[in-house]
């Protein structure tokens, strides 16, 4: 049985099995840092710092920065337009829409940068990443965006129509604050993403920092440069983070009215319904039609390299492991931390909590780097072992498994573990036959997350992975860098079916199963309004 070592502020104890996990964490996540610090020691001062201040760093910065402002700005515009148009019009089969529209965010980025290369080599440069990765990254806007409409308060635009604003007014000056904090939470993901995308600015030839840092690493062998240009990369994360904090400000935001969630009005399109759905299209075909159908175009006609069937089942078993084990690892640190967080207090708990977002935006390159050092100088049994590779996946998506859990054990009343521990039931028992199986919807939820995350990266995978071992990212990488298309195309195909799938019935499940009412034109808030609308709740 465990011992207390410490207490809250409800005098409840927290047991020592408890804090190790934490304490291992909290050190696995403080790495990076370290690893800077480190080689900033070993090149000195001066060096560091020369490194640092050249024109070449001033370039990579401008790049970078072109990139996250243009790439988030456009993907924010398209998802809000896409939940917009799927949540609060009458546009028809709004729920097979709202499937096809996410269907992008089952294509990793660099099988859609190869796959329009392939077609069209010029596509490099500034102009192809703009367009290549706002197609793969607008879904990242568009589900936390549909899912704020989904939830809001009809109330607030009921009463700003019948103030007499029209629906432009309404939108701009009622809806998109309350979407503020939806919004802002794609918009970040998406500028952190491209501060660490790789693979797809690889293909399409455009430098940033992270294809500066992989060059220096693996091409020039200049291990001191590369730390250097991580450490610009770190400064840049924390400076979004604290940018996005600002913007997000101390708001308060209204909720869904209770007893009637998901109850808002649909908007009749009229004439413009017909040129919604052309834009719709228009925007799968380009985001998701292009690359299946140029990996279809080479599974059929692809020469590259005769096709090993045993090869492509050993890589589909591989991702799918690696998938599944590092998961498992995820989960495994989560349950303790989250547990921490919310049940008890302190110094440990609050800092615990946030190191792993941090970790969460930095680029897999940065982890990868990290852990190879430190498995070199320090660990050396553990280089280039499966352990390593999984322990680089928790570190890069525990949060997706951390905030699953958090929303479902805050919602466990803690009266039941306090009585389940007055009939004379340990903390581990308590834990295992009250608190998990109430929460075990949040932690499948944080296991399919970490899993279909784990399957499309590529960056952290070709640091870390033991020798000989390939996944189905590392194979299309392999192929499509010797422009060995066709050969690449089975992989390809793989990886999108192994992710799609859950992709689409995640979306289909959460689609809101209330569908908006049709919007009177003439909307006044009158009693013969209300009862109208509580006998007709379904959009027509």
């Amino acid at each position: 049985m465990s011992h207390p070592i410490a207490y809250n502020k409800r005098t409840q104890a927290i047991p020592l099995g408890l804090i190790f996990p934490v304490v291992l964490l909290v050190l696995l996540t403080s790495l990076p840092l370290l690893y800077i610090a480190l080689r900033a020691q070993e090149a000195g001062l001066d060096s560091a710092l020369s490194l640092i201040f050249r024109t070449r760093v001033y370039d990579l910065l401008l790049n970078t920065l072109k990139l996250v402002t243009v790439v988030t700005l456009l993907s924010s515009v398209i998802g809000v337009t896409t939940a917009w148009l799927i949540e609060r019009t009458d546009l028809p089969k709004r729920q097979l829409w709202n499937a096809l529209i996410t269907l992008p965010f089952a294509v990793p980025a660099f099988i859609s940068s190869y796959s329009w290369v392939s077609i069209f080599p010029s596509l490099e440069g500034f102009g192809g990443a703009i367009l290549v990765l706002t197609l793969c990254n607008y879904p990242l806007v568009h589900l936390p965006v549909a899912a704020a409409l989904r939830g809001m308060d009809p109330a607030l635009e009921e009463t700003s129509r019948s103030l007499g604003f029209n629906r432009r007014h309404t939108f701009f000056k009622v809806i998109l604050p309350q979407l503020r904090p939806s919004l802002l939470g794609g918009a970040i993901l998406i500028a952190l993403h491209m501060l660490g995308e790789f693979g797809a600015l690889s293909f399409l030839n455009y430098e940033t920092f992270t294809t500066a840092i992989f060059d220096q690493y693996y091409v020039a062998f200049d291990g001191s440069s590369a730390a250097m240009l991580t450490l610009v990369l770190l400064l840049l994360c924390l400076g979004l983070l604290a940018l996005e904090l600002l913007v997000r400000g101390k708001a308060k935001y209204a909720i869904a009215r209770k007893g009637a969630p998901g109850q808002l009005d649909c908007i009749p399109l009229g004439a413009m319904q017909p040129v919604a759905m052309f834009g719709l299209m228009l925007l799968i075909l380009l985001a998701a039609g292009v690359p299946l159908g140029i990996i279809s175009y080479w599974l059929i006609t692809g020469t590259s390299s005769a096709l090993s069937i045993s090869e492509v089942l050993n890589a589909l078993s591989t991702t799918l492991t690696l998938g599944a084990g590092g998961a498992v690892m995820a989960i495994s640190f989560a349950l303790p931390l989250v547990f921490l967080t919310v049940r008890y207090q302190g110094k440990l708990a609050m800092l615990a909590e946030r190191l792993p977002y941090f970790i969460h935006s930095l680029p897999g390159l940065v982890i990868g780097l990290t852990l190879v050092f430190f498995a070199i100088r320090y660990a050396y049994p553990f280089y280039q072992t499966t352990l390593l590779l999984l322990i680089g996946y928790a570190m890069l998506y525990l949060p997706l498994a951390q905030s699953s859990i958090r929303a479902a054990l805050v919602q466990v009343s803690q009266q039941l573990e306090e009585v389940a521990r007055s009939l004379g039931k340990g903390p581990l028992t308590v834990f295992m036959r009250i608190t998990l199986p109430l929460i075990t919807p949040g932690v499948g939820a944080g296991l399919a997350l970490v899993f279909l995350q784990i399957m499309k990266e590529l960056t952290a995978t070709l640091l870390l992975r033991p020798t000989g071992v390939e996944t189905l990212a590392t194979k299309v990488w392999e192929h499509t860098a010797n422009a060995e298309f066709g050969a690449s195309a089975p992989y390809a195909a793989l990886l999108i079916l192994v992710s799609g799938l859950p992709v689409y019935l995640l979306t289909m499940r959460t689609f809101t199963q209330n569908q908006p009412r049709q919007l009177n034109p003439s909307l006044s808030i009158t009693k013969a309004n209300i009862d109208e609308k509580a006998n007709h709740p379904e959009c027509v």
